[in-house]
């Protein structure tokens, strides 16, 4: 029996696509937008969080897909019930990558052209790991933004921030959030005495749409940082998105050294 994918995250939607599934996925979110020509006919669920559990019944799903992050957890029996089989992934850093790849090829190991498809991927994510390593010369504090009213940021152990760490942006304030919950994605209130010394603000493109008006009010809260826009998918989706993030990380980095350089004559 063919299996019948239901993928509740984007990033693993994407990486069942890159892995030649696309033709066995039969729900997704709304969220789940890439790559637009292979998901446009796939019929949506809701969203991340609030799961349409009635029409994803009734699309019949063998597998579904979810991530610790991004799905609420009291779903998880309702997919049991329905006698789907539950990947639970959690990539917590971009190596992990690796690891999610291996997790997802070896559910769908019998379908044609997976094995060869995982271990191309896997090829290409370990040359773009080698490539991007960090320079403690080129260290940066940065203070990664997702959300706005109130302004929210990522803790240290979340992916985001080691995807970042890797070429030597490490984000603050200088705390974990644990394995699950809202402590990943810290509240910063504003009047935090680290927000003085802060090199870079990074204003994400997704899930909150920052504008100008909110870099300027980025840049009031962190007077002495440089703050820019940068592409959210690029950092944080995993799985296929890992690889041209991980050279698009490089890219942010050498701008950044270049613009040193130019100053510096």
């Amino acid at each position: 029996m063919s299996p019948r994918i239901a993928s509740l995250v984007p990033s693993l939607t994407e990486l069942v696509v890159e892995l030649g599934l696309g033709p066995r996925l039969v729900a997704r979110t709304g969220f789940c937008i890439h790559p637009a020509d292979a998901v446009r006919s796939v019929p949506k669920v809701g969203g991340t969080k609030a799961v349409n559990l009635r029409k994803l019944r009734r699309l019949a799903p063998t597998h579904v897909l979810v991530n610790v992050d991004e799905n609420r957890h009291d779903i998880v029996p309702a997919l049991h019930e329905m006698g789907a089989q539950v990947v639970v992934t959690h990539p917590c850093g971009p190596e992990d990558n690796l690891a999610l790849v291996d997790q997802v090829a070896a559910v769908f190991d019998a379908e044609p052209g997976v094995r060869d498809r995982a271990g191309a991927l896997r090829e290409a994510l370990q040359h773009e790991l080698g490539e991007t390593r960090d320079d403690q010369r080129q260290s940066q504090r940065v203070l990664y933004l997702i959300w706005h009213d109130p302004w929210m940021t990522v803790a240290r152990d979340t992916y985001l921030s080691r995807m970042l760490a890797r070429i030597g942006w490490h984000t603050e304030p200088a705390q974990h959030g644990g394995p699950q919950g809202a402590a990943r994605y810290p509240v910063v209130r504003g009047d935090e005495p680290w927000l003085a010394q802060v090199d870079r603000v990074l204003l994400s493109s997704e899930p909150f749409a920052f504008d100008e008006r909110h870099a300027a009010q980025a840049q009031a809260l962190c007077p002495q940082a440089r703050v820019q826009r940068v592409d959210g998918e690029l950092l944080s989706w995993y799985g296929a998105r890992a690889v041209p993030g991980l050279r698009y990380l490089r890219q942010l980095r050498d701008r950044q050294n270049a613009a040193w350089t130019s100053t510096s004559r």
